[in-house]
């Protein structure tokens, strides 16, 4: 058999820095990450270097492997898997508060079916004889979420930024949280990660990198940032500020509200001690729900490394902590700096030493106190009777049993809480949400402002104290806003900007008829029918209800308008019957006349029926006497056209037009033509009549109290139907005009009948464009000038003749051919 030469060399493992053991029948044991050492990098030519530097983190599973084997090997002596004393048996362990630790210590000491109890973030586990005893001393890390939502959506903080930890909690993180704030209406400047050293890089990256994230942070246009770390994320978060002064990072004029997760808590690293911590000032934190227990503050106090030389970090600790050192002979002695052990620890500030029971401590606190109930339970159960040197080696047969009572035992601790997890192993508790509140002493003040507690009823799980807040300094105490734009104000709704993200947006003033009582709407609210939005339209004013009235300017012109034309009207229709004989009221149908003045005097007193307060007979009577009346009207002045054509036919030799003159023909036109309209009116009114309406839209500020036509198809029958007469009367009349004058008014009525005509043609575009009572207006008007057309174009001739010149109105003068007057 040949020996192969060993040409490798091997490498021992890196002693531990600080151990503390205390011998017992039982251990509970703790594995903790307080090491800071600087590897160079690894180029695996030579074994990593024994020369520790204290100052600068790095974090390696191997340790933690390390320490879980230690803890299975007989002590003082590390043979893994083999313990041969009868004394300090590993009864639990509690590890934290590194996310690492939780992790590896699992992969050992899960195979032992030894209780794991972890006070730091735990990564998935997905085997499950590590699952089965593997219990956390914190609630479910889910709740710690929805309440880190909760906070932000209660002040409006839709505009963030994130950093985590690079690492599988903060992959975990930006996978399955974030789009769930997403969805709540949060959207995110950026998204940035603490760096982390490893065997390839250095110190020189780690400062490149964090530098790089931390300039993107503090320029962002977000104040509130959320940090999702880990313990040793804070010591990273503090070496930024004081380098970020060389980098040209505007840290004091940007201050910035942090919101950490309850994995993280303050850490110092000594060369750290006097650099500013101005930045955390106004922070807010979740941690785990603790309260104090009675006599840890003066317990924590009085530990001192002179009296518990076992404990080495303490005696490390002690040099970091108040700048001195211990010396072991006179020789090392230097003036000033020696330690004496009879420092007081209550004399640091809380950045260098806390002595109040944070999340964390009490954590560990009820950690040891399940195990202890737990032990206490099997004992209690089994061996209360069995004293001798025996009872051990039945105990340790039995401690297989010790994760299950620890997982299922109820308790209260001294702080009179109770204690207990679920049935995934999680602890059933509370978060507490802390305000940081720092002093230029480097002292930390943590005031509890809220929590979030899953036990609560649904919808009081969160609690916020915002008088109790303090916030950063540049806020001067008022609510920090962190949105990406300012908020649209009341009467605006916003509008995305392309390009952005969905809570960047623009304001657009809500057009006309809505409003927005509410800061940020996405639309504008329309207002009731009854009401219409104020100037600024934030909110809806009452419409005033209006119809034209008698007591208004534009009524009372209308009004006296009518009545002077009807007088007018009256006063032509008394001169003419007066007057009945003459020759030139004798001409062309003397009765006609007598007919078509009526008409027009009733046309100038229907349009008093479109003034005032609609009624239900007012509605009736309006459209339907307006039609009736002026059909009635322009079938007279047909009825004079076509007389005038038939007079003239009749005096040709031969013509057989004789038989049809009379007053019998013109009855029968304005009868039949009337009738007509009459019976499109009666149509109507039966079916679909008008009735008196409130329009609450074609004014904007008012209710228009107005008629409804009922039937729109019936108005415009009522209209073309006049129309249809007007164009005939215009035809034959313009047809006649050129008829010898002595016989005609043909010329006159064509020129009424074309000022009759304008004045409807004008009215319908007139009428549809115009809105609220104008529209009354609109008609009226229309009414009197077509009536007022029909009066002043056919019979100021005549008048003028019986006025002013009545030596003409004579048989004679009416023969002459020649028309010296007119």
């Amino acid at each position: 058999m040949c020996r192969i030469p060993n040409t490798w060399s091997t490498c021992s493992p890196l002693p531990f820095l600080h151990k503390y053991y205390q011998p017992g029948d039982l251990i509970v044991a703790g594995i903790m990450s307080q090491i800071s050492i600087l590897f160079n990098p690894i180029d695996f030519d030579k074994c990593p270097s024994n020369d520790l530097i204290d100052d600068i983190f790095h974090f390696s599973q191997s340790w933690t492997y390390r320490a879980a084997l230690e803890l299975l090997s007989t002590y003082s002596r590390f043979i893994p898997n083999y313990k041969c004393d009868t004394q300090n048996y590993l009864a639990a362990v509690i590890g934290g508060p590194n996310s690492e630790v939780c992790l590896h210590m699992a992969n050992i000491l899960s195979n032992y079916k030894i209780p794991q109890l972890v006070y730091g973030p735990t990564p998935m586990r997905n085997i499950k004889t590590e699952v089965a005893f593997y219990n956390q001393m914190f609630p479910n890390i889910d709740h710690q979420y929805e309440g880190i939502l909760m906070l932000m959506l209660h002040f409006r903080w839709l505009w963030t930024g994130v950093l985590i930890a690079d690492n599988e909690n903060g992959e975990r993180f930006l996978q399955s949280v974030v789009p769930k704030f997403i969805l709540r209406g949060i959207c995110f400047d950026f998204i940035g990660r603490f760096p982390s050293i490893s065997y390839s890089s250095g110190i020189a990256d780690l400062v490149a990198d964090g530098l790089k994230t931390f300039n993107v942070a503090m320029r962002s246009t977000a104040n509130v940032l959320i940090i999702h770390g880990e313990i040793d994320s804070m010591t990273l978060l503090r070496m930024f500020p004081g380098m970020s002064e060389y980098e040209d990072i505007p840290i004091k004029a940007t201050g910035k509200v942090w919101v950490m997760t309850v994995q993280m808590d303050f850490t110092s690293l000594p060369f750290q001690r006097d650099q500013d911590i101005d930045f955390l000032h106004g922070s807010l934190s979740f941690t785990i729900h603790s309260k104090e227990v009675l006599g840890f503050k003066e317990f924590v106090q009085m530990r001192n490394p002179i009296l518990e030389k076992e404990d080495g970090f303490m005696r490390i600790y002690w040099e970091k902590a108040f700048q001195c050192h211990f010396v072991d002979s006179e020789e090392n002695m230097q003036d000033g700096d020696i330690c004496t052990g009879e420092e007081k620890l209550e004399a640091l500030p809380g950045s260098i030493f806390e002595t109040s029971m944070t999340g964390h401590s009490y954590s560990i606190y009820n950690a040891v106190n399940a195990v202890a109930h737990a032990v206490h339970a099997i004992h209690s159960s089994k061996f209360k009777r069995r004293v001798d040197e025996g009872w051990l080696k039945l105990w340790i047969q039995q401690m297989w049993k010790l994760n299950s009572l620890v997982r299922n035992r109820f308790f209260n601790n001294s702080a009179g809480e109770k204690v207990y997890f679920n049935q995934h192993g999680e602890l059933e508790a509370a978060f507490d949400i802390i305000n940081w509140v720092t002093f230029p002493n480097q002292s930390i003040l943590r005031v509890r402002v809220g929590g979030v507690d899953p036990r609560d009823p649904l919808g009081k799980e969160f609690t916020i104290h915002e008088d109790a807040i303090v916030w950063p300094s540049r806020f001067n105490q008022a609510l920090p806003i962190s949105l990406c734009n300012d908020h649209c104000h009341l009467g605006y709704s916003r509008t995305k900007k392309e390009g952005k993200p969905f809570c960047c947006y623009d304001c657009l003033p809500c057009p006309e008829g809505k409003f927005s009582n509410q800061e940020d709407m996405d639309d504008c609210l329309q207002c009731p029918e009854d009401q219409y939005p104020n100037n600024a339209r934030n909110s809806c004013i009452p419409k005033l209800i209006i119809f034209l009235t008698f007591d208004e300017p534009l009524g009372i012109s209308l009004a006296v308008l009518a009545l002077s034309f009807s007088f007018i009207a009256a006063s032509v229709l008394g001169i003419f019957v007066k007057l009945k004989d003459t020759p030139i009221v004798k001409a062309n149908n003397r009765n006609l006349t007598y007919t078509l003045l009526i008409f027009l005097l009733l046309s100038f007193l229907c349009a008093l029926l479109f003034i005032g307060q609609p009624k239900k007979l007012t509605c009736h009577l309006r459209q339907t006497a307006f039609g009736i009346i002026f059909s009635g009207a322009i079938s007279c002045v047909l009825a004079k056209t076509t007389i005038v054509v038939l007079a003239f036919m009749a005096t040709m030799p031969g013509s057989r037009m004789r038989k049809w003159l009379g007053s019998r023909l013109a009855a029968s036109i304005v009868l039949s033509c009337s009738l007509i309209q009459a019976a499109i009116c009666t149509v109507w009114l039966s079916t679909s009549p008008p009735f008196p309406d409130f329009n609450m839209h074609s004014v904007m500020k008012e209710i228009v109290q107005e008629c409804n036509e009922g039937s729109v198809t019936m108005f415009y029958c009522v209209l073309s139907y006049m129309g249809f007469l007007a164009t005939v009367s215009f035809t034959v009349a313009f047809l006649a005009r050129k008829l010898p004058d002595t016989f005609n008014e043909a010329t006159f009525i064509t020129f009424s009948m074309l000022v009759f005509c304008s004045v409807w043609l004008t009215f319908v575009p007139t009428y549809l464009s115009t809105k609220g009572k104008y529209m009354v207006a609109v008609e009226i008007f229309s009414i009197l000038a077509s009536s007022a057309g029909l009066l002043g174009c056919i019979f100021s001739p005549k008048l003028y003749i019986i006025v002013f010149r009545p030596e003409l109105n004579n048989k004679e003068q009416l023969r002459r051919r020649n028309n010296e007057i007119f």
